[in-house]
């Protein structure tokens, strides 16, 4: 009988997510029986309790918002990457039994970026201060962008991206959200922000042509931003981009075996 092993993403919510189709397709394609990938709704308080609580078999674990910073508290050891911005998406179960930390958003947010065509000497507009657009400025590091500007409806959420803009060796600008709309005709600009808080700007922004939109919500799709920003002409990257890039990492870490990536993106197109 095969040995059973488990893996799970949590965030609060987390009904909506898809991550199990991914991982649990490429189990079915890997042909890793025994394997299972699940959801389990989890606030960024009730995470240490829940990972402590975590039998031997399960192997790793996809951390959404809000819990990314709360992750990281929890692992013995992180990757430098994770350290830098200070937030982990992904926790992997050693042989000792212990966790280990990494960012997998980063080398996500860098695949498709890149992939859509944003080159050296960029300018970036990260909409939102928490877990995701820490990954954002790393990732913007990564593609040498010329300076980030950090949109924020608290000063001290931007204040508080300062050492990670720091650690990861890239410009910083800070931005109050009423300027958000001005702000958005930069060459790159991501959206990380919950559902429904980005809607107002789809109406008010004089979008550039060419200009990249990731916007890493996928439920609903597309949203409003998204939409408007399409229909004047800027390459769009949606959640669902960066879920996939991400997952590829994950599925890696957690089973030691390649990534059957064909095979992942077909279940998440078939799902969408």
């Amino acid at each position: 009988m095969a040995v059973r092993r488990r893996a799970a993403v949590l965030g609060k919510p987390i009904a909506h997510s898809l991550s199990p189709v991914i991982h649990n397709a490429g189990y079915a394609a890997a042909g890793l029986t025994g394997w299972s990938y699940d959801r389990i709704e989890c606030a960024a308080a009730e995470l240490p309790d829940l990972v402590a609580g975590l039998g031997p078999e399960w192997a790793g674990l996809s951390v959404t918002m809000p819990g990314k910073e709360a992750a990281l508290a929890v692992a013995a050891a992180a990757s430098p990457v994770a350290v830098a911005v200070g937030a982990a998406n992904t926790l992997v179960r050693r042989p000792d039994g212990s966790w280990y930390a990494d960012n997998t958003d980063v080398g996500g947010m860098v695949e498709v970026l890149a992939g859509a065509g944003v080159r050296a000497g960029a300018t970036v507009t990260v909409l939102g201060a928490g877990g995701t657009a820490r990954a954002a400025l790393a990732a913007a590091a990564r593609l040498a962008a010329r300076e980030v500007t950090v949109v924020a409806r608290r000063a001290a959420a931007v204040e508080e991206l300062r050492p990670v803009a720091h650690a990861v060796g890239v410009p910083l600008i800070g931005a109050a959200w009423a300027d958000a709309a001005d702000r958005c005709r930069a060459d790159v600009v991501v959206s990380t922000v919950p559902k429904g808080v980005a809607d107002p700007l789809a109406g008010t922004v004089a979008w550039r042509a060419g200009t990249v939109l990731f916007d890493a919500l996928y439920d609903p799709w597309p949203t409003p931003l998204a939409a408007a920003a399409g229909a004047a002409g800027c390459r769009i990257v949606s959640g669902l981009d960066l879920l996939l890039a991400q997952a590829i990492g994950q599925f890696e870490q957690f089973t030691g075996v390649p990534a059957p990536r064909d095979a992942m993106a077909a279940a998440l197109a078939a799902a969408r």
